[in-house]
């Protein structure tokens, strides 16, 4: 009677099936080995490491620009006409691909720490280069068309570059296992000592970054100035339509230092606000005056401008995802409003005693009120009882013309120049984008009594940052956000976080000094092959079909009665190498097999 059994009882091991399957789609033992890894898998754990640091730049880039969303739709539909909110899905998609290759790169190091040979799937190897070439292209069209962006990085390392570096810290600090295992399980002094720099300059360099670490939050309570006052830019926009009446009101609930709008001049002269140089965003032009849809906003006389609704769009295209969080009146208002003109603005903040600011952009050369738009304007605000104080006007045009008219305005402009210059044409008021301004700016022009008002700020953690770094007002889309901002996120005193860095450090250095101790001891006396393993690779280097055989054979044999037969064919099952099952068989079953 045949009788089969197995030549060796293999104990299960999950973990290292589930490491091997997922990251080369090797599931079973005999496909696995202890080799050395090739030069070609080398490469694409190096392509599968740049990738990492790219897709963490994209996706922390992408993180913090969300304060600028609105903003970067706004660009699209510039570019393509038509709105849509693509800031969601490539946030999404950031993160999902983030994700993905963290956790390739993650099963890649388990490899490493276990002695598994790295056999990247050719499916993996796709999605990564899918990945890569997706990110490089989103960052080169950011570069093109939105350079100025990149500066929102240097931002935002104010805020969260303490906390990054014990991250880095932590995380070299983990990988100090897999650098002392291959320190300790290397032959070669070259390799070692390679390993060993290469580590050695990176956690240096991570235990002095504090050093360059520059944040206004770093700082003694007692320094922090007062709470920047907030404007609202075209009122409340994230509660209601933008330069609307509602949108003002819904910003006066949050007590503002001032409202924000632009200021443009009909083509029969009357004084409205309107952002865009379009009317299609933000009214139905497209749906009541077509022709109307590609014109200028001023050269539309004001019964046609009066006639448009204002709120429908905004319902629609929900721009700031806050309609849902509308009551059924509110939705009923918001979508019902019209363009507002100057003047109901001004009767507004004269009720409510607070400061505008009005921008006004040029007209174009054909209008026939382009010589005179900045008297009509002018004149408009005098009459409409507002005091001069309460108004800030953003306009290089005629300026000398508007000093003369109302000298109690203040003068701002939003060109960034030396207090000097600034002070010698009558300017009081400078009005930045926030990746425009240092604190050396901050100090310059709070020494020179030049006030800075940053635009536009919508997040708590930016809002934070400016306060600590001494700005007096900014500019906001989001004013009920920020007024419940009672103190800065985070703010730590220097002596404080010298502590926190110094332990940081000491612990992480003794962390590493007995990782590798204890991996020496573990490893320094283990070789990578032993005879057996030579014997077993050797016998793999035969035909395919004779391979196939032997492996077969290994897995069930034809057991006779004759139990030193079967003794013969067993491996050790001591010796648990797990990579023997595809590489070979031991001699006495190797020349069972020719025998049979």
């Amino acid at each position: 009677m045949v009788k089969h059994q197995p030549l060796q009882y293999y104990e299960p091991q999950l973990c290292l099936s589930c490491l091997t399957g997922i990251y080369g789609c090797r599931w079973k033992r005999y496909q696995r080995s202890h080799d050395d890894t090739t030069k070609w898998e080398l490469l694409w754990f190096a392509i599968l490491a740049v990738a990492f640091f790219l897709t963490l730049t994209w996706f922390y880039f992408w993180w913090e620009v969300e304060n600028d969303y609105n903003e970067f739709n706004r660009f699209l539909y510039s570019r393509t006409g038509h709105w849509d909110d693509w800031s969601i899905p490539i946030l999404i998609a950031a993160a999902c691909g983030f994700t993905y290759i963290t956790v390739l790169l993650m099963l890649a190091l388990c490899h490493v720490a276990v002695g598994q040979q790295l056999n990247l799937h050719w499916a993996h190897k796709a999605f990564l280069v899918v990945i890569l070439v997706a990110v490089v292209v989103a960052m080169a069209s950011v570069e093109q068309m939105w350079e100025e962006e990149w500066g929102v990085l240097l931002v935002s390392f104010q805020a969260t570059a303490p906390f990054l570096h014990i991250g880095a810290l932590v995380a070299v600090t983990m990988l100090a296992w897999i650098v002392a295992g291959q320190f300790a399980r290397s032959e070669k002094v070259i390799f070692q000592v390679c390993v060993m720099m290469a580590y050695l300059a990176v956690i240096i360099a991570l235990y002095l970054v504090p050093l360059t670490i520059s944040s206004p939050c770093i700082m003694d309570k007692k320094d922090l100035g007062p709470k920047p006052r907030i404007i609202g830019h075209t009122g409340a926009p994230m509660l209601a339509p933008e330069n609307t009446l509602m949108s003002f009101r819904r910003a006066l609930d949050y007590d503002p230092y001032g409202l924000e709008a632009d200021v443009r001049i009909s083509y029969d002269g009357i004084p409205f606000l309107m952002h865009d140089n379009s009317l299609r965003r933000t009214t139905n032009v497209e749906e009541v005056f077509p022709p109307l849809a590609s014109q200028h906003p001023s050269m539309v006389n004001w019964t046609d401008l009066e006639a448009l609704n204002a709120g429908e769009w905004f319902l629609k295209a929900d721009p700031f995802w806050t309609v849902s969080s509308l009551s059924p009146l509110e939705k009923f208002e918001a979508g019902n409003q019209s363009i507002c003109k100057l003047s109901d603005l001004l009767k507004l903040a004269k009720e409510s005693n607070v400061t505008v600011f009005l921008k006004i952009p040029p007209l174009p050369p054909d209008h026939p009120r382009s010589a005179s738009h900045i008297n009509i304007t002018v004149n408009t605000i005098l009459t409409s009882g507002v005091p001069q104080e309460n108004v800030i006007w953003f306009s290089d045009s005629d300026r000398s013309m508007v000093q003369k008219m109302a000298p109690g305005f203040h003068q701002a402009s939003n060109i960034k120049k030396s207090s000097s210059h600034l002070r010698a044409k009558g300017i009081s008021v400078l009005n930045l984008r926030y990746t425009e301004v240092s604190d050396e700016d901050i100090r310059e022009y709070s020494s020179e009594n030049i006030t800075l008002n940053v635009h536009t700020v919508n997040k708590p953690w930016l809002y934070s940052v400016l306060w600590c770094s001494g700005v007096r007002s900014v500019s906001s889309d989001a004013p009920h956000i920020l007024r419940k901002v009672p103190f800065p996120i985070w703010l730590l005193p220097p002596d404080e976080y010298s502590l926190i860095w110094i332990t940081s450090d000491l612990i992480s250095f003794t962390v590493v000094l007995g990782i590798f101790i204890l991996q020496k001891w573990r490893l320094g006396s283990i070789r990578t092959y032993n005879p057996e393993q030579i014997m077993l690779s050797a016998a793999v280097r035969r035909t395919s079909k004779d391979v196939r055989i032997m492996k077969e054979k290994l897995i069930f044999s034809e057991i006779n009665s004759s139990m030193d037969t079967a003794e013969e064919l067993s491996l050790c099952s001591e010796n648990r190498y797990d990579g023997f099952a595809n590489d070979g068989v031991s001699p006495s079953a190797d020349a069972r097999i020719h025998a049979n």
